[in-house]
């Protein structure tokens, strides 16, 4: 059998959903959106549909609080060690900063877990930070010294020093 053949096949029927979803996610992915758009509701993986779902809202949750680590641990380098700020730092917050914003335009949804997701990008970043820094941990604040306006919009520039 040829591969073009068997892509016109259907997936067998003896081969249960949740085996399918384990051995081929992109291939499971492809037929529930082929039978959600056939109105094959009855015949929808629906437990594995949930986890998936869920999944990709974790992965949403994720990405903020990965800009909020990189962020914060160069707000972190930036008061703490002065004599290396570089436009390289001052453009990572830049960026962080947008990476953020269309994060949060994107998906409104995640605005409520914000303190959360600070609280948690701010323990990796103080470490990243002590780290980058060659420091000990305990030589940096904890919780984190910067509130949400700070973190968002506190200029960093070499221009402004």
């Amino acid at each position: 059998m040829s591969i073009l053949s068997h892509k016109a096949e259907s997936p067998s029927p003896a081969v249960p959903r949740s085996s399918r979803h384990e051995d081929d996610l992109y291939g499971w992915v492809q037929e529930q959106v082929a039978l959600l758009r056939a109105g094959a509701v009855a015949s929808l993986d629906l437990d594995n549909i949930a986890e998936e779902l869920s999944d990709v809202g974790a992965e949403q949750y994720n990405k903020l609080e990965s800009a909020l680590e990189v962020l914060l641990m160069h707000l972190l380098k930036w008061d703490h060690q002065p004599e290396r700020r570089s436009r390289s730092w001052a453009l990572t917050v830049t960026e962080q900063r947008k990476r953020i914003e269309k994060l949060l335009r994107k998906n409104p949804g995640l605005t409520p877990r914000i303190s959360e997701a600070v609280e948690d990008g701010f323990d990796l970043g103080r470490v990243r930070a002590a780290r980058e820094m060659k420091r000990d941990l305990d030589t940096l604040p904890t919780p984190c010294p910067y509130d949400w306006t700070a973190i968002m919009t506190r200029v960093v520039s070499l221009d402004s020093d």
